[in-house]
């Protein structure tokens, strides 16, 4: 099945490529396709060859492009590489459905051994080692909760991806079409028009997406995907616990274990855009998303339920309900009545969907109070179905829409504020002092506005529709205390304040140190026991990948994470605390990126316990959940890492790894901060970092809402966000943040039949070498080599160009690899294939900084701009990553 899958893919590639080559030729004749042609031929020969002539040659060709030309060259690569993206897409879905196919179409009950990573295979080892019923009680306590993020991190605009996604859909079709038929002959004509408007659409952004801009692209991924999708993975899940004979005649056993939370329009940190007014609306449009949506599957289930009642008797209770909706809408319940007068299911439901519609528009009393008294009616529908035999009606699409309804409530996804310590503390100072309100600064009226925001939109959703709120660079337990007493402040007593669960933020490697220490006496405040006590002992403690990777190297970064997830766990045991952990990990390698379902079982022993919460940023978003086959797969393999974390041999294992290899992960961390030091805390560091990257240019790409430094100079690398400083790495095609200092650290240990001990016991270190290998297979040591030469410090680039090499040699004498992704084929072959096509748009990217320096204008629209930030989406589209 391999070879004939891979054909397809290849088949689709070619097909997509010649299609774009006759839209290239229409719209620039002859001398358009040429030109990328022989760009082509030369970065191809010169990647292959390794051939120093050759990349040369390309380069004075690129130099040679009039201005026009070599704009019209990187949008063509770009859009070559949004093309082959697509393909391969269609490509994982394709084997996605193969494999079901070889299964019977079973979904999730294929057999476990060839899918050791589904939740099938997951439960199956619980019970063995755990016995059946604690398993089944890990299995319903089970919670995957990815949080939706708005950071800068996808370059594509919303135009680009809507473009993307019809060809997507005319692919689907070609798959499904008769060969040589009128139909197929159709598909291509339309395959070139949306590829023609993919061409003469500006990958550019004019200006910069607002807050609500991104609110409205993350509920794309809601309808198009996850609303479907979610109860999907539940049913599937549900038929294979039930078996054969039970599937969907039985009441569900599967638990609804995904939860949505979201930070876009309400992560505030550094985002002057997002104000609380701006929460607000946020929260409006996913609620107006999802209750239009439970209000059109209740009005869909309610129109088939026409079962009579002379064969399925209504129960006292749907008698009782009944008589309730006529009392709330009598109107609406008499309309419903003479369409369906001998059909009570039916009543019942359609009446469910327009009190779902009334809540919706904020009508009271017909509309909902809170999801909860909407599931207490649908469990009566279910219930009297049940005991009137039709018990298929009461749990197939009915118990759909209640998986629905547990997973996405009246909000969708829980809007989680966070905002900064510092803010926080200047905001109270102003409120301690007494200070008149109309002489306060701007920022503390809009600080307690928050507050207010989150009490009305508790009022009018629910609570669990905004009560996370999250402290950045939580140094102290009184950063946390602040919280509390500003909403007091707010609304004017704790008994009117919000509920709020205040999340410590720890982000610095001296942060994560101090950790349990904040944490012992966080739970002494009075605010945080009753929330404890409220919650049974439940407490959520979020690590941030990106600064600390920042503060002290990816090495460091990635021992001292484990360090004090592992210290926070035995804490949390210690304290009859119930911990969630909340790793804020970005997509690209240097903030905690690489394959999710990896790093959770190379979590320490008791930090996961069945919960697992994570931060899905950028393009990891659109990738992970843009396709509902994908989505169910990701979905699917995340619940199951969470459920076999906890499970007795992969605890054992972490822990016996942590402490058969502790001296090796002293030796490196000490090795490796003191390169990463040796680099990033010499004198002009940071300037020369602006010079060797296209750091200061990329923050005039409209990428996001929020701004890319939080004001500092380019002196200084403190106040620079982490996701531009991944991105400027990316793009120069060095990703120093996912490598450096490795190279070092393993040197330092000098043994290699020791490592390769701990690559094959050790699951964190494992999956640290194996993410540097993606990290180094998408460097280009001599297109780097040209970024490099852009600064005036020979020495700052040779200790780049030598850590890089250090790296690559004992990353191979690490894994046993003769060369870089050896063991990883399909991915080798596709790094390969792709990196000659970047090189083309790196070389391009490096004739425009050198014109932008050179001139020195600062204006984003003359023609050396438009190049670069051209090139940057299309690096950032060939790479499949920005930050």
């Amino acid at each position: 099945m391999s070879d004939e899958v891979d054909s397809d893919l290849r088949a689709d590639v070619s097909l997509l490529g010649s299609l774009l080559g006759r839209v290239l030729t229409e719209a620039g004749g002859d001398g358009l396709l040429d030109d990328v042609e022989r760009l082509r031929a030369l970065v191809i020969h010169a990647y292959e060859r390794d051939s120093d002539a050759s990349i040369e040659d390309a380069e004075a060709l690129v130099e040679s492009f009039s201005s026009e030309r070599a704009e019209q060259v990187a949008r063509a690569y770009t859009c070559y590489f949004h093309l082959s993206n697509l393909a391969e897409e269609h490509h994982r879905v394709r084997v996605l459905q193969a494999r079901l196919g070889a299964a019977g179409g079973a979904g999730l009950a294929s057999d476990t051994s060839a899918r050791p990573d589904s939740l099938p295979a997951a439960i199956e080892r619980m019970r063995a080692e755990l016995g059946p019923e604690a398993a089944a009680e890990r299995l319903q306590s089970l919670r995957f909760h990815p949080v939706l993020t708005a950071h800068p991190t996808e370059a594509r605009r919303r135009a680009i991806a809507s473009a993307i996604r019809r060809i997507s859909e005319l692919l689907d079709e070609r798959d499904a079409a008769e060969p040589f038929s009128i139909a197929l002959i159709e598909n291509e004509r339309r395959l070139l028009e949306d590829i023609d408007v993919l061409w003469r659409t500006s990958p550019l952004r004019l200006t910069r997406p607002t807050p609500l801009d991104e609110v409205r692209t993350a509920m794309s991924i809601f309808d198009q995907t996850l609303f479907e999708t979610v109860p999907r993975v539940y049913r599937l899940l549900d038929d294979w616990l039930q078996g054969p004979a039970d599937a969907g005649r039985k009441p569900a056993v599967a638990p609804a274990f995904l939860r949505l939370g979201s930070w876009i329009a309400a992560d505030r940190d550094g985002n002057p855009f997002v104000t609380a007014e701006v929460t607000k609306e946020a929260a409006a449009i996913g609620a107006e998303h999802v209750l239009l949506g439970l209000e059109r599957a209740a009005t869909r289930i309610g129109r088939t339920l026409t079962l009579d009642e002379a064969d399925t008797p209504p129960s006292d209770a749907l008698r009782e309900l009944a008589a309730r909706q006529e009392q709330i809408a009598p109107h609406v319940t008499s309309k419903i009545g003479t369409r369906a007068p001998n059909e009570p299911h039916r009543r019942a439901v359609l009446v469910i969907a327009e009190r779902i519609a009334a809540t919706r528009r904020g009508e009271s009393p017909l509309g909902y109070a809170d999801p909860e008294e909407l599931l207490a009616e649908l469990r009566v529908v279910q219930e009297s179905l049940r005991e009137g035999g039709a018990s298929r009606s009461a749990d197939g699409e009915l118990q759909n829409l209640v998986w629905q309804v547990q997973t996405f409530g009246f909000h969708l996804a829980e809007l989680e504020v966070r905002q900064h310590s510092k803010v926080h503390r200047q905001a109270l100072e102003e409120v301690r002092a007494g200070t008149p309100v109309d002489e306060r600064a701007e920022m503390t009226g809009e600080v307690l506005e928050v507050f207010r925001t989150i009490s009305y939109l508790q009022g009018r959703y629910g609570v669990d529709a905004a009560r996370r709120y999250i402290v950045s660079f939580t140094q102290s337990s009184a950063d946390l205390a602040n919280v509390y007493e500003l909403a007091t402040a707010a609304l004017g007593s704790p008994e009117a304040a919000p509920t709020l669960d205040v999340i410590p933020l720890f982000e610095t490697f001296d942060d994560l140190q101090a950790s349990t220490r904040i944490l012992s006496e966080m739970i002494e405040l009075e605010p945080v026991k009753a929330r404890l006590a409220a919650t049974g002992r439940k407490l959520e403690v979020m690590l941030g990948y990106s600064d600390s990777s920042k503060d002290v190297g990816p090495v460091s970064a990635t021992l001292a994470l484990y360090s004090a997830q592992s210290r926070i766990a035995d804490w949390a045991a210690e304290n009859d605390i119930v911990l969630t952990l909340f790793h804020g990990r970005g997509g690209a390698l240097g903030r905690g990126g690489g394959p999710a379902n990896e790093a959770v079982l190379a979590q320490p022993p008791g930090s996961v316990d069945g919960r697992f919460k994570l931060t899905e940023q950028g393009e990891v978003i659109f990738a992970q959940y843009g396709d509902k086959a994908i989505a169910a797969r990701h979905i699917e393999q995340m619940a199951a890492a969470t459920l076999l974390a906890s499970s007795p041999s992969n605890e054992e294992r972490n822990r016996e790894a942590a402490e058969r290899f502790a001296q090796v992960a002293a030796t490196m961390d000490e090795a490796s901060r003191i390169r990463f030091f040796e680099l990033v805390k010499a004198d002009g560091f940071a300037p020369w970092f602006a010079q060797v990257t296209p750091m200061e240019e990329i923050g005039l790409l409209a990428l996001g809402s929020r701004p890319a430094r939080r004001g500092l100079s380019v002196e200084s690398l403190e106040d620079l966000r982490a996701i531009p400083w991944v991105f400027s790495w990316t793009q120069a095609r060095i990703n120093l943040t996912g490598w450096f200092g490795l190279g070092s650290a393993l040197a330092a240990v000098d043994d290699v039949e020791l490592l390769r001990d701990a690559y094959a016991h050790w699951p964190l270190f494992a999956s640290m070498i194996d993410n540097v290998e993606m990290s180094l297979a998408k460097t280009d040591a001599r297109i780097a080599e040209r970024y490099l030469a852009l600064g005036d410090r020979d020495d700052l680039a040779a200790l780049v160009q030598e850590e890089m090499e250090l790296t690559a040699l004992w990353v191979r004498r690490t894994s046993g690899h003769e060369e870089i992704l050896e063991d990883r084929p399909v991915l080798r072959r596709a790094v390969r294939l792709r990196s000659p096509y970047v090189d083309a748009l790196s070389l391009l990217q490096l004739r425009a900084l050198r014109s932008v320096r050179a001139s020195g204008s600062a204006d984003r629209d003359d023609a050396a701009h438009r190049l670069l930030l051209l090139a940057v989406n299309g690096v950032a589209a060939g790479l499949q990553n920005t930050g």
